[in-house]
């Protein structure tokens, strides 16, 4: 696997290596000795996956407050999507700023999404399924999102706000000037 870091401090693309032949492909796409030497100690305690049947679909930008953050890795099982994770870290020199990365089950990149951020996709493809583990389980009253469109984050989505398939949920969530100080910025390395 290829671990590239991005423009923001945080995130990181994860690309698996295919090893193809005449049948398909066999690829591994998580070491935990791997994980943690690239990007630090987590643990992975529950597996989501969720299946989005119409193209412009976005959900999020959703993440959990502490002591019940979620560090995601996410993967596209089938499909496509664009998956975008933003900075919310209080005191970090990128808040508020975002990385964007397509993954598909055809280009079988990662995103890992670590705690301190904000996470939501919109699919590129009908009957799009996202796959991702978390380092924490749901939590009801921990569960915050943030406004998808906020025009301050400058999020190029590849739909329109008037043509977007959103929940009720996802409909109403502040911006960031709004949220307020959720979580703070720190430079030391999770391990």
């Amino acid at each position: 696997m290829l671990f590239e870091r991005l423009n923001i401090d945080g995130p990181i693309l994860i690309v698996p290596k295919k090893f193809g032949d005449s049948r398909g492909y066999f690829m591994e796409t998580f070491r935990a000795s791997l994980f943690e030497a690239e990007v630090g100690q987590f643990t992975f305690v529950q597996d989501n996956r969720s299946m989005s049947a119409e193209v412009g679909t976005v959900r999020g930008l959703h993440f959990q407050l502490e002591p019940k953050a979620q560090g995601k890795l996410v993967s596209c099982t089938a499909g496509a999507l664009l998956d975008v994770a933003v900075d919310i870290r209080s005191g970090s020199p990128t808040y508020g700023q975002f990385v964007a990365e397509e993954l598909s089950a055809e280009n079988a990149r990662q995103l890992w999404v670590p705690p301190g951020f904000a996470h939501g996709f919109c699919t590129l493809e009908p009957n799009t399924v996202i796959s991702y583990k978390v380092t924490d389980y749901y939590s009801p009253e921990h569960d915050r999102g943030l406004s998808w469109n906020d025009p301050a984050l400058g999020i190029n989505w590849p739909v329109s706000a008037d043509r977007a398939i959103l929940s009720d949920k996802d409909r109403k969530q502040p911006t960031l000037a709004a949220l307020g100080s959720v979580f703070q910025y720190s430079t030391a390395r999770t391990v």
